[in-house]
């Protein structure tokens, strides 16, 4: 099970325990049969809030609290919580505007004779564009709202706009999905998660996402392969047999036919999440386009390494097992040699960068090593898939650097905040993020940013970091589980904590390794991480524990 599937699987056995004792869910069992919706191409929630109009003669309090339960019922436009409002603001409020979720119950204050206020501690928000981001701080959320008579009874005059809803309902009523551009090199399709409404036209709200492009940290380091400008020229997608219909604007007969196989893949990776969706079409305004087969240059979605552990064991780096490790050809006993301090290899295995006690170097697979950074206090240094060497010193983090395979050094303009220990900084398999894990005075912060490259494919910056839920304790490494997940390492003082965390969703807890952990390791998916002990022993998940695995080793490598 990859990391992002296995942190909605924590979350949905909330959700249904939520659902039980809650009973906001109901399924008729009488009356007559109903004919239902056409079968459509979004994936329905399991649950259906229907929540009631307000109660007559209800105080302001009770139509407040009522209006915000009633946002749980997004059914014709919020049709149900538009009862708690004036006449002359109804219409104006705008439901879809944001979503705050909030844990625990709110706190209610009157601060006017017809105005309350609604305190409460938010977990995170969802905006307009479907983008979730994790709360950084505990500081309450006051929202304000306004009351009028209307008929002799209490309704809201004025409200933020957006919804308040709980974690678990939050994940019951909206779904994750993956909006897919590429990297400059068009070789990596790159995730960008939203949120949406599981029972809206989610193929459209999907296709139409695409379209508008990628989330603002994104921008600059990602492409779409649709020329600039198209957009959807119906207002649904249809679905027949499995195939997605997608009807484009004029924009897209700029499309060279490269082009257009790169839409269509990039269109059908993104509606990887509709079990309904298996092909797609393209056609402009009612036209088909002629789509030719990408073949050997289809794009790389989540690739996969080698299962086994890359260790440094007994003098050699290797692909270990319980009995033996099988050094790398040509690299195995130099890295070994170097004493490192950590190790990446390529995807090809033929380079392998390595943090020593004298800086960073380079070691190709002929035997030969390049200092490439002699910067003393480095953080493991980390490889893209250009060949560039990233490397920035624990007590610096605007002192990044990227170092490309003729040894030169490039200056990278840094955005990541000045006063935190650097712990680990990691770049993406597809080249285009990194993932950063600082230490704030014993406490942790988890960071991604983009990675900006010149036309000549030259790093020159980091993009505006966005922040992932910090995890508990003090930070000790980070890796990436997949694509879209992230895995860190702490010490809550009372042993090893694994955490989860989704580049724009939620976070979760993946258990606590035996021993004192000192490296974590992504592979294949968060059932594929790995763990090393300050006693040399490699662990592994499996459940909801960690297992020793049998292999013990003096450094557990990163394989790209």
């Amino acid at each position: 099970m990859r990391g992002r599937d296995r942190l909605r699987a924590l979350v949905a056995g909330v959700v249904l325990v939520a659902t039980v004792l809650t009973g906001c869910a109901s399924i008729p069992d009488s009356g007559p049969v109903q004919e239902g919706d056409p079968i459509t191409a979004d994936v329905p929630s399991d649950v259906v809030y229907t929540p009631k109009g307000p109660v007559a003669d209800s105080s302001q309090e009770r139509i407040l609290r009522d209006f915000i339960s009633a946002g749980t019922g997004p059914q014709d436009n919020y049709a149900v919580a538009r009862e708690y409002l004036s006449a002359g603001f109804a219409d104006a409020w705008d439901a879809r505007a944001s979503v705050t979720v909030r844990p625990g119950g709110g706190a209610t204050t009157r601060v006017g004779e017809d105005e309350l206020e609604y305190a409460f501690t938010a977990t995170a928000t969802l905006d307009g564009g479907g983008h979730y981001v994790p709360a950084t701080t505990s500081v309450p959320t006051s929202l304000g709202y306004s009351f009028v008579q209307e008929d002799g009874q209490w309704r809201i005059s004025d409200a933020p706009d957006g919804t308040v809803l709980n974690p678990a309902t939050f994940q019951s009523i909206f779904r994750a999905h993956a909006v897919y551009f590429y990297d400059p090199s068009f070789r990596y399709l790159v995730p960008d998660q939203r949120w949406f409404l599981a029972r809206s036209s989610t193929s459209t709200r999907i296709a139409s996402a695409l379209l508008d492009g990628p989330s603002t940290w994104l921008q600059g380091a990602v492409v779409s392969a649709f020329p600039e400008g198209t957009q959807l020229s119906l207002t649904a997608i249809t679905v027949d047999d499995g195939t997605a219909r997608v009807d484009l604007t004029s924009d897209a007969l700029s499309a060279s036919d490269t082009a257009r196989a790169r839409m269509q893949a990039q269109l059908l990776a993104s509606f990887s999440t509709l079990s309904t969706i298996t092909a797609v079409d393209l056609s402009v305004e009612s036209t088909v386009l002629d789509v030719p087969d990408l073949g050997g240059a289809a794009p790389l979605r989540d690739p996969t390494v080698d299962a086994r552990p890359l260790v440094v064991a007994d003098g050699v780096l290797g692909f270990a097992s319980r009995s033996s490790v099988s050094p790398l050809p040509g690299l195995g006993p130099v890295v070994g040699a170097l004493a490192p301090t950590s190790a990446e290899a390529s995807a090809d295995l033929s380079v392998v960068v390595v943090g020593t006690d004298r800086g960073a170097l380079r070691v190709g697979a002929d035997g030969s090593s390049l200092l490439v950074d002699g910067r003393a206090g480095l953080a493991p240094p980390t490889l893209d898939d250009a060949g560039w060497v990233w490397s920035v010193p624990v007590d610096d983090a605007r002192a990044v650097t990227a170092t490309g395979a003729d040894g030169v050094p490039h200056a990278v303009t840094s955005t990541l905040p000045a006063g935190s220990a650097v712990v680990a900084f990691r770049v993406s398999r597809d080249g285009a993020r990194a993932l950063v894990l600082l230490d704030d005075q014993g406490e942790s912060r988890l960071l991604v940013v983009a990675l900006l490259r010149d036309s000549r494919g030259v790093p020159t910056a980091l993009g505006p970091p966005v922040e992932l839920a910090a995890p508990t304790g003090r930070p000790v490494d980070a890796t990436w589980a997949d694509q879209l997940t992230v895995a860190s390492l702490t010490d809550t003082g009372e042993g090893s904590l694994v955490s989860l965390a989704e580049v724009g969703g939620a976070s979760a807890g993946s258990g606590q390794p035996s021993g004192s952990a000192t490296t974590i390791v992504g592979g294949n998916g968060s059932s594929s991480l790995r763990v090393l002990t300050a006693e040399g022993s490699v662990l592994e998940p499996r459940g909801s524990s960690w297992q020793d695995t049998g292999v013990v080793a003096d450094l557990l490598a990163t394989q790209r």
